[in-house]
Parts: C-alpha cells; sequence; structure tokens
C-alpha cells in the first residue's frame, strides 16, 4: 500500500517518470539486499552463539552480578541507545536480540513485553539528539542543519523516554490485551 502512495503522490506531482522509477527500483533493489545480507548474517551470527553458548554463559555471568531486574533494563537502554547512533532500527535487533533475550528472559521479564520495550528503545536511539541515525535522514530531506533537527526531535525524544519508563512501571500495559485475547 505505501508503494502505491508513493507511486500516485509521485504521479500526481507530476515527478513520475522511467528514470525515477528506475532509481526507485535501484535503490530497492539495494536496501532489500542489504536487509538480506544482515539477516543472513545475523542468522549464522545466532546459530553461532547458541552453540558456543554465549548467550547462556553472559545470562549466567549478568546473574552472577545480582543486577536487579531494572537495573539491567536501564543498562540495556543505555547500550541501546549508544548503538542507535551508528546502527539502523534493524540492525541494532538482529545483532543484538540472540544475547540480549536469555538475559531479559533470565531476568523474569515477559519476552513480548520486552519486544515492545525493544522497539521503543530502539526509536528513542534512532531520535537521540544530536547524533540519532533517524535525525541524519531528516537533515538530508529537510536541508536543516542537524543542530536545528536534534532541537526539533527533543520533545519526541522525552516523550519516548516517558513511554519507556511507563512500559517498564506497568508492564501491564503491554501485556494486558494479548491476556485478554488469549483466555
Amino acid at each position: 500500500m505505501g508503494v502505491l502512495g508513493a507511486l500516485g503522490i509521485a504521479f500526481h506531482s507530476g515527478t513520475l517518470n522511467w528514470g525515477s522509477l528506475g532509481e526507485s527500483v535501484k535503490a530497492t533493489l539495494r536496501t532489500s539486499c542489504m536487509i538480506i545480507s544482515l539477516v543472513a548474517a545475523a542468522g549464522f551470527m545466532s546459530s553461532f552463539m547458541a552453540v558456543a553458548g554465549i548467550p547462556r554463559a553472559l545470562a549466567e555471568g549478568i546473574a552472577s552480578f545480582n543486577l536487579s531486574p531494572y537495573l539491567l533494563i536501564l543498562l540495556l537502554t543505555l547500550v541501546y541507545i549508544v548503538l542507535g547512533i551508528f546502527l539502523d532500527g534493524i540492525s541494532l535487533i538482529l545483532l543484538t536480540l540472540p544475547v540480549v533475550l536469555p538475559l531479559v528472559t533470565h531476568a523474569g521479564f515477559e519476552p513480548l513485553w520486552f519486544g515492545i520495550f525493544l522497539i521503543i528503545c530502539i526509536e528513542i536511539a534512532e531520535i537521540s539528539p544530536p547524533v540519532g541515525f533517524n535525525l541524519f535522514v531528516l537533515q538530508k530531506m529537510t536541508g536543516h542543519d542537524v543542530f536545528t533537527i536534534g532541537r526539533m526531535s527533543l520533545p519526541f525524544f522525552v516523550l519516548m523516554i516517558v513511554c519507556a519508563g511507563l512500559l517498564t512501571v506497568w508492564p501491564g500495559l503491554v501485556t494486558w490485551l494479548p491476556e485478554m485475547v488469549s483466555r
């Protein structure tokens, strides 16, 4: 639906021609190949890590520190914000989830809750001023300098932090609907 909408907008605005359509197909092909390569590499890495026992060893190592579950979540949030400076969201998920999920489930968190929380953390990382990955995309699209984009994204960044905090304090905000449906 998104592609049809974009084609409709391009046609209506008069910017749709064979050249722009060809460039769009090439860009889509490049992006798809990159994503497929990432998925394949992440699958290989997670298989290797599972055979090597790395996620289990990390979970046991973190458990030996006797961190509270909330301190673990805080540390993971900070790690994802830092990684969001360098990587896009799909790469963050594919590269970190095989290691992080066993840690989180070992700490007693619901995997569904963590999935939603992870997406929010990645979105926080992607818009973290002034170096979030998406801010550079917005800078390229709008032509504004990155500091202006960062200043404009700051309220959204703060709201996302508040949302992550609310989900941490009240995990039922995520799990109540699936629980109601599964009854």
